[in-house]
């Protein structure tokens, strides 16, 4: 014990002094952009709530609702006494809403990403993966016999000679379709012009994609006009669509039905919760209602990267509310991070082992919900900290 003891100390002590270390800062309020941190009121530019959901009263009326007609919790894993009609209900419209045969819920993506590799792929078969997809992605694919081949990020020279190499009889191409850190949209144009030249299949996480791009927020493979193209979705109720958790997977009747017969994660995880249920299916009527929010969305993400452009930083990423202002060195992102919180505005520095060494950044996430005076006084406030620490 004293060996583990003093092992664990020494990673502790290299990581405060990379700079590495995170401090999980205590919210006392709501997830809003405006919340309540070290007894003041922040801005909040670092939650995955791009719609701004997570508090939206129309989601929490229909999680209560949920409680008092289907109660808070299963008990139970779904195929004992764990399904009740709101489960397949949900499964149902997000079916719909992808324009998929059928769906499956999990109790997270991390879940269903967990569950999918080992249960439709064996020895014979083989996979392509993006160095820079989720971790998730990454574990499950560990999990699974078949071979595994790891494409350079976005690389498509790259991939084809992988595939072209590949005498397996399944192929899967999985990619997140956008990724988390850089903001950047997978080139899926390119990779299912791929798979149909070399008969494989795609998949592609849309955790930061549903709800966000696309027709009405339908994910990457809309943003790119290829998703009937797309096999396999798994998605997330976590971020976009509603804030809280839950996950799925959207694809063909045959691989969903073998999901509910095999899938670890999926037999041996109870049921999603009936609040999480009903407010899931709640924020999907939202948004196939509701376009402006849509447009809020793309018209704030627009404004910050010209407006933080201008202010003379460096950013990453595509046309999406995921901005990483890249800093480089690790310290001073953590510095400006501070900085920014000291003048009331909430965002997190990023380094390795999140990010590759000496590419540190503060990833700034827009929402909805966000006015332009709110994202004016972000940008003032970046600028003048950035400036006492030399950064611009």
């Amino acid at each position: 014990m004293s060996d583990l003891k003093n092992k664990i100390e020494n990673q502790l002590s290299a990581m405060y002094e990379s700079g590495t270390y995170k401090n999980e800062r205590i919210i006392g309020s709501s997830q809003e952009t405006s919340i309540f941190v070290n007894n003041n009121d922040v801005l909040n530019f670092c939650a995955n709530n791009y719609l701004g959901l997570a508090n939206d009263i129309r989601i929490k009326n229909a999680a209560i609702q949920a409680i008092n007609e289907w109660g808070y919790g299963l008990a139970s894993v779904r195929f004992i006494c764990g399904t009740q009609e709101i489960h397949k209900l949900l499964e149902k419209r997000v079916s719909n809403f992808l324009k998929k045969e059928d769906a499956i819920l999990y109790s997270s993506c991390f879940d269903a990403n967990g569950g999918i590799f080992e249960t439709i792929l064996d020895e014979n078969d083989a996979i392509f993966s993006d160095e820079l997809n989720h971790a998730s992605i990454i574990d499950g694919i560990r999990l699974c016999r078949a071979q595994k081949n790891r494409y350079k990020h976005v690389d498509m020279e790259h991939l084809e000679s992988l595939l072209k190499k590949s005498t397996s009889k399944t192929k899967l191409i999985v990619t997140d379709g956008v990724f988390s850190m850089d903001g950047n949209i997978a080139p899926l144009k390119e990779i299912t012009e791929l798979s149909k030249r070399y008969d494989a299949l795609v998949m592609v996480d849309d955790c930061h994609a549903t709800g966000v791009i696309g027709a009405n927020g339908m994910g990457s493979g809309s943003y790119h006009g290829v998703h009937d193209s797309i096999d396999i979705i798994s998605s997330t109720f976590g971020k976009a669509l509603g804030g809280a958790s839950g996950g799925f997977i959207a694809s063909s009747h045959k691989i969903i039905e073998l999901l509910r017969q095999k899938s670890r994660p999926y037999l041996f995880s109870n049921s999603m919760a009936p609040p999480l249920v009903s407010a899931s299916i709640e924020a999907l009527n939202i948004i196939n209602s509701d376009s402006f929010i849509f447009e809020r969305l793309n018209e704030n993400t627009s404004y910050f990267r010209q407006r933080i452009i201008d202010a003379g930083f460096e950013i990453r990423g595509d046309d999406h509310p995921i901005v990483p202002i890249m800093i480089y060195d690790a310290k001073k992102a953590m510095e400006l991070s501070k900085k920014l919180l000291e003048k009331n505005i909430y965002v997190i520095a990023f380094s390795f082992p999140v990010v590759p060494k000496e590419k540190a950044r503060i990833r700034v996430q827009l929402s909805s919900a966000h006015t332009k005076n709110q994202i004016d006084l972000a940008i003032d406030s970046f600028k003048e900290c950035a400036q006492e620490l030399n950064i611009i």
